[in-house]
């Protein structure tokens, strides 16, 4: 795998005003992700070979910034329900809040899911509606797909995590907005 962005360079243009580093379909594609989430999750973890199903609350928030440039927003996440698959696999956070804002084309955040360490995410478009999400910390290469639904009440999210090169987790969100 290819590491991505490791220096953490915020901007790849030479002239840096905020108007070309503003990307107003980003923003417009995050603003529409704004609420309250059910996220039935199916986790497949190649190393102990296991298959886990799962329901998380998942809310996004917008957040007030000092740049009108910046969209700054929170995720924040918690179980349904008690669940043995966080004490089976301690790396995983059975609830916590992630900061994160829109910089050009790359989502830098304040930390990532299976680490507290601080990062960039690259994206790319695919359309109006999908997003896909290139990140790698701590000899972790991720790759999430998110795409909106029916008029922005689903989401459907795969996310493919590699260690050292090896592809270690795959998980399938299957997601319906309960509050806009």
């Amino acid at each position: 795998m290819v590491v991505i962005n490791q220096k953490h360079n915020l901007n790849s243009e030479e002239n840096n005003s905020p108007e070309i580093c503003l990307n107003s379909n980003l923003k417009r594609w995050f603003s529409r992700n704004v609420g309250f989430w059910k996220s039935n999750r199916t986790y497949f973890l190649d190393e102990s070979q296991k298959t886990y199903n799962l329901c998380m609350n998942l809310k996004i928030e917008a957040l007030e910034n000092k740049s009108q440039w910046e969209s700054h927003y929170k995720f924040t996440w918690h179980p349904e329900k008690k669940y043995n698959f966080f004490e089976e696999n301690p790396h995983f956070k059975e609830q916590g809040e992630m900061r994160a804002f829109l910089r050009g084309h790359q989502l830098v955040r304040e930390n990532f899911y299976l680490s507290s360490v601080e990062g960039i995410s690259n994206i790319r478009q695919v359309d109006e509606h999908e997003m896909i999400f290139e990140s790698s910390y701590e000899n972790w290469y991720i790759l999430e797909h998110t795409r909106l639904i029916d008029s922005d009440n689903y989401r459907y999210r795969v996310i493919y995590s590699w260690k050292n090169n090896k592809l270690k987790i795959v998980e399938n969100h299957h997601e319906i907005k309960i509050i806009k």
